[in-house]
């Protein structure tokens, strides 16, 4: 390996040397093979085999137990409604093994009846987990051999299992706590994540399996993601036309809805605790009490005042102002969607606004006091202050918030879902005049059922959301001058 540092102009970088670590790996094992003892070598094939050789009977018991329970899985686990466990889920996983009968038994050279392709590719990834979970403790049973090796080596008794628990309890504390969580984020995160995402590369359209009668669907490779461009796959020439539209309105609504919440709660935060204001422990409570009361709550009573036969248009045509009600909402066809959108921006804020205060307010105490004084000893004035002092200081410190808010108004359901639910609506088209990606990805797959072309929205609001995230603050003086004012 080159020992020149990377910031040497005359470093080169070796294109190969992402392939270092796995060669160290490889190394590393073939070290410990060959000058580990007999047990050593032995627990390479048989887990515990290490830890029967130096007598710690109940740990490589339990190593043991744990590879033979993986090999019947793997092996001989019976398949559960025709759809297979083990090795047969892997046969199985690449789906194009489907007939109409179901799937293809490698056994018996027969397709089972009954088969269900989500089972499939869900039991498949499942299996998956489990042979990574297979070599994890493959090394761990190797490692603990070699450590009792070591032990024995410089006079010293190998461990017990009496002995390894109660510093699992002690100095390997975080170990014991962290594992269960890490482990319920495999199963009940990553997993379900990875299987949706699967299907994004799938034929899988639940109304058109409930036509059919059947669960069966393959691989169709990238066709999905092309439709959202071509206007061919499930949903047609519907998700190409309405594809664009509703990703300009969602990035519409995500920047005003957030910086309309943002420099609102900034600017009443300043009012607020201006000096020589009166009640302001009043002030701050009403503002609150939008905070207090559950958001779904607030946006239904929102929704039900602006509604078409609500108070709000009542008071109008009472008052002569109009001769019928005005769609404020889009909540019927031929409702004005610019109106609908302006409308969800300024109810938002309503929402949103009191926490930005509640923020802001905290940070605006906190600044250095003696800013302020040097500025005024300098002759600034008011809104010199305020745009040199307070806000590049209010922006510094909330610039992770202001990313993290711009993302969540991307994939803001509740607003437009409780408010407009996505209207006006098209004829003919699932995605309204208000429908962000991720209301739309609701409609797709609960609405429809089309669960291959909701998976290809959800990955391409991902993709997006990921990109800004990662852009913007690497690019945030937030990140790269994190002491500039301390």
């Amino acid at each position: 390996m080159d020992s020149r540092s990377k910031k040497d102009p005359n470093y080169k970088s070796n294109p190969l040397s992402f392939l270092e670590p796995v060669g160290k790996f490889f190394s590393n094992l073939w070290k410990r093979f060959v000058d580990g003892s007999v047990g050593t070598k032995l627990s390479h094939f048989i887990f515990g085999a290490g830890n029967f050789y130096h007598k710690q009977y109940l740990k490589g018991a339990i190593f043991l137990l744990l590879q033979l329970a993986i090999l019947w899985f793997m092996i001989f686990c019976p398949s559960i409604n025709g759809t297979p466990y083990g090795y047969k889920a892997l046969l199985n996983l690449p789906l194009n093994r489907v007939s109409e009968g179901g799937d293809f038994d490698p056994v018996t050279g027969q397709f089972t009846t009954g088969s269900d392709c989500k089972l499939m590719i869900l039991f498949g990834f499942v299996t998956i987990a489990v042979i990574i979970l297979y070599f994890l403790l493959w090394n761990k049973n190797i490692e603990s051999s070699v450590k009792a090796d070591k032990d024995r080596k410089i006079g010293k008794k190998p461990t017990t299992m009496k002995e390894d628990l109660k510093e699992l309890l002690d100095g390997k504390f975080h170990v014991l706590m962290l594992t269960p969580t890490c482990v319920a984020a495999l199963i009940f995160t990553i997993l379900p994540t990875i299987f949706m995402i699967a299907l994004a590369f799938t034929t899988y359209n639940d109304q058109d399996m409930n036509n059919l009668g059947t669960n069966l669907f393959h691989w169709n490779g990238l066709q999905n993601f092309a439709s959202v461009f071509t206007g061919e796959g499930s949903l047609g020439v519907e998700i190409k036309n309405r594809f664009l539209p509703v990703l300009g309105w969602t990035f519409i609504w995500a920047i005003f809805a957030t910086l309309t919440c943002y420099f609102g709660g900034i600017i009443l935060a300043l009012l607020i605790n201006k000096k020589g204001l009166k009640g302001k422990k009043i002030f701050r409570t009403i503002f609150i009490f939008t905070i207090a009361v559950p958001q779904f709550i607030s946006l239904l009573a929102v929704r039900n005042l602006l509604g078409e036969y609500g108070p709000f248009n009542s008071m109008l045509m009472d008052l002569g102002w109009i001769s019928q009600p005005v769609g404020f909402l889009g909540l019927k066809n031929g409702d004005s969607e610019i109106l609908a959108k302006f409308m969800v921006i300024i109810v938002n804020m309503w929402v949103g606004i009191p926490y930005t205060m509640l923020m802001t307010s905290g940070i605006l105490m906190n600044i250095p006091a003696d800013l302020y004084e040097a500025a005024r000893v300098d002759g600034a004035s008011t809104s010199k202050m305020f745009f040199k002092i307070t806000l590049p200081y209010v922006i510094f410190i909330t610039t992770p918030y202001l990313i993290s808010s711009f993302v969540g108004n991307i994939n803001s359901f509740n607003t437009i879902y409780l408010l407009t639910g996505g209207g006006p609506t098209y004829t003919g088209y699932q995605a309204g005049g208000t429908d962000l990606l991720v209301t739309w990805l609701y409609k797709v797959t609960i609405d429809q059922g089309s669960y291959n072309t909701g998976a290809v929205i959800g990955i391409f609001t991902f993709l997006i959301t990921a990109t800004i995230t990662l852009i913007t603050y690497r690019r945030s003086k937030a990140y790269n001058e994190e002491d500039t004012f301390q």
